[in-house]
């Protein structure tokens, strides 16, 4: 006959075990959410030798990076190629790695082999390169809407409550400072029955702020067209994205945390949020 302490270690290896697991496969397999390529191929050696040295750079640069934000160079004209990839705000520096590895080799393996424009979504990070600069420049093209298939009843304190929750998250997320992320999440109750509504607003770092702000205000809009009546929408632009679900969909540990740690001192504008709402 076991003993309750013998079976009791036993249980707990078997929980540790799973938990390896569980991380272990979260870290190999980012979720992929969408891509793009365009139309123009790679037609020279060095452009394709410069792609692969930019590739390496932003995988490598994603090891130690605090702000889950990068971009590079490399190669001179005409086969000059520039890159960048941002992780989301509230994941640790091993998933912003793992994913920004993963889609350096998914996005020239499988996604995009011969073109010299492409960009990736996965739910944990963002990349793409190009053979024309983007750098701290807003771009809301190419993008990529997704929504939940659940309808939600929805009336005018749904809506005001929605608007009351994005609109913060906006300001706060564009009002950060220069070599900062430019993230936020936050949670909404909208029932007596303690449910909660999940908003997570992020621009890549090298927005300025009146350009993150308009920005995550043109991916708002795009959730109040294909979103009304959902149960959650996500407007991913290459620039920032937009995200509201009635799940949680952000890392609330790390939220939580942030929240306590002393505000960074926020860039010296203010907006005027004119969110419609049907």
């Amino acid at each position: 006959m076991n003993s309750p302490i013998k079976l009791s270690n036993t249980i707990l290896l078997y929980l540790l075990t799973l938990c390896i697991i569980a991380k272990a496969q979260n870290l190999n397999n980012p979720n992929y959410l969408h891509h793009f390529c365009d139309d123009t191929t790679t037609s020279t050696t060095t452009y394709k030798d410069n792609l692969n040295t930019l590739l390496s750079s932003l995988a490598s640069n994603a090891t130690s990076n605090s702000i889950g934000f990068f971009n590079a160079s490399a190669g001179l004209e005409p086969d000059d190629v520039y890159g960048l990839f941002f992780c989301r705000g509230d994941l640790s520096t091993e998933v912003c790695q793992n994913c920004v590895a993963n889609a350096t080799k998914d996005i020239v393996q499988r996604r995009c082999p011969t073109q010299k424009v492409a960009l990736i979504w996965y739910d944990e990070c963002f990349l793409r390169y190009s053979n024309k600069t983007m750098f701290s420049t807003m771009d809301r093209d190419p993008n990529y809407t997704l929504w939940n298939t659940q309808n939600v009843a929805v009336d005018a304190d749904f809506n005001r409550i929605l608007v009351d929750t994005i609109g913060p998250a906006v300001y706060r997320a564009a009002n950060m400072p220069a070599g900062a992320k430019k993230f936020e999440a936050t949670k909404a109750n909208y029932t007596t029955e303690d449910k909660y509504l999940y908003v997570l607003v992020q621009c890549t770092p090298d927005l300025s702020s009146g350009d993150c702000h308009k920005c995550l205000l043109a991916a708002y809009s795009g959730l109040q067209i294909c979103c009304n009546e959902k149960r959650g929408g996500r407007i991913l632009f290459p620039s920032c994205i937009v995200n509201f679900e009635m799940y949680l969909n952000y890392n609330e540990t790390y939220v939580e945390a942030a929240a306590m740690a002393p505000s960074p001192v926020t860039q010296g504008k203010s907006f005027i949020f004119l969110f419609v709402t049907a």
